[in-house]
């Protein structure tokens, strides 16, 4: 398959010098910009995420960490003249495929980067009871605090070492549950 026929945007991913990925994510967004590029470059991410990190004081808090540090993907319709200008921007080493030139990420590898998995007809709101999925926080419940829409996301307050703390959570990473679904431990029942 050749890339320089693509005229569907697909994902790709960029290497570039160890912690470059910022800096690289926003030049990229400001060639996009500068150069009237959205129309080619749709997408620029860095998979985070949230895990739980004790500090010397024996303080435990929840930071956010790159999944993959050294990457950064992007969604772009492929051709020469953006392959060229995305490896010409500062920090990139090149993007991962053979001889420099990129190979499309699956379907599978896609979901599994959790780069475009939204959910549509998320309602949740503040207010709501839900129990985390997945993620480092799995297992969790708490109550959301405050909703993005437009980014999928929620701040949700949990207790964490037996204090309330607020993380942010993915809409697909919660489910919502009832009141009359939590089961109280049973020292607490009496």
């Amino acid at each position: 398959m050749n890339p320089s026929t693509d005229t569907e945007p697909k994902w790709y991913i960029l290497h570039t010098y160890s912690g470059y990925e910022l800096l690289v994510r926003e030049s990229l967004f400001r060639l996009i910009e500068n150069n009237n590029l959205g129309d080619q470059i749709f997408d620029v991410k860095i998979p985070m995420e949230q895990t739980i990190e004790e500090k010397a004081n024996g303080k435990k808090k929840v930071v956010e960490r790159k999944l993959l540090p050294c990457y950064v993907f992007i969604k772009m319709i492929y051709s020469n003249q953006l392959w060229y200008l995305v490896t010409n921007t500062r920090g990139v080493t090149g993007f991962c495929g053979p001889q420099g030139r990129p190979i499309p990420m699956k379907e599978d590898e896609i979901r599994k980067m959790r780069l475009e998995d939204f959910v549509v007809d998320a309602d949740f709101a503040p207010g709501d009871r839900v129990s985390i999925d997945n993620g480092p926080l799995e297992g969790f419940i708490g109550v959301i605090k405050e909703c993005n829409n437009e980014t999928q996301r929620a701040k949700v307050t949990i207790t964490m070492f037996g204090r309330e703390q607020d993380v942010e959570v993915e809409y697909v990473q919660m489910t919502r549950i009832s009141a009359d679904a939590v089961e109280i431990p049973k020292d607490e029942e009496e």
